[in-house]
């Protein structure tokens, strides 16, 4: 297929990256799953990261959240000239990464307000509050209510608002659509829009690729935890045989 690339788009249009993966080679136990992953994302991209089941998707996302699992064992991850690839994942935290993970992870007993206030118990604190209630009505009217008792899209949207109640520089999203209503699913890609008018860069692991490539710039698809096509989303969508082989779509 012509259009199928694997190097990185550094610096296309004249912007640098504000994100750089390179070389990342990662394992659970011995399964070496993250082989030799690298790419970069300017401010205020959303990228897709897409592929099969088993691709290693969600582990490029742990590792550049600096998760403990997998284990990075090579490579190079920065964030806003900060080398993540040297952190834990609280240090990755404090310095600008927002993972919200396919479970979401909603404190039980805690109200929508109480899991908020718990994410910004310490600094650096994000947006307040407030202007979160501002950009996610829902939760403004289920303040009251235990997170863990609202549907699953109104879970996420918890789970969103979360990560942006710190300081995040970098948003990472694990599977959000997963199991959530297509209207639903249109509500939370208005948000994403809405913060990414703020300048929030975004990292999207989804398997509805459709609907995260109609929301990203930027697409990355891995088979077998290699990155076998970096370009645009549009290309992606354009491109049917390149689907096909790589995403069965």
């Amino acid at each position: 297929m012509s259009m199928t690339r694997v190097e990185p788009v550094t610096n296309k249009g004249g912007a640098p990256a504000f994100f750089s993966a390179w070389d990342l080679h990662a394992y659970y136990g011995e399964s070496y799953i993250v082989q030799g992953v690298s790419f970069d994302i300017r401010e205020g991209e959303i990228m897709a990261l897409l592929g099969r089941n088993g691709a290693g998707k969600t582990s490029t996302l742990r590792a550049i959240a600096r998760t403990a699992d997998p284990v990075l064992t090579h490579g190079e991850i920065w964030l806003d000239h900060k080398p993540l690839h040297s952190m834990k994942s609280f240090e990755a935290a404090r310095n600008g990464v927002g993972l919200v993970p396919e479970d979401r992870r909603i404190i039980p007993g805690l109200t929508v307000e109480e899991n908020l206030q718990l994410a910004q118990i310490s600094a650096p604190v994000g947006w307040t509050i407030e202007r979160i209630y501002d950009h996610f009505p829902r939760l403004a009217e289920r303040r009251n209510q235990e997170g863990i008792t609202m549907s699953g899209g109104e879970q996420q949207m918890l789970a969103v608002a979360r990560a942006l109640a710190r300081d995040v520089k970098l948003l990472l999203l694990d599977e959000p659509y997963e199991g959530l209503a297509p209207v639903i699913v249109h509500e939370i890609e208005s948000i994403l829009r809405e913060i990414k008018s703020h300048g929030l860069t975004t990292i999207i692991v989804e398997q509805n690729a459709i609907a995260a490539l109609n929301l990203a710039d930027r697409a990355i698809i891995l088979d077998m935890g290699q990155v076998v096509f970096d370009g645009t989303a549009q290309e992606v969508l354009d491109d049917a045989g390149l689907r096909q082989e790589y995403l069965a779509i």
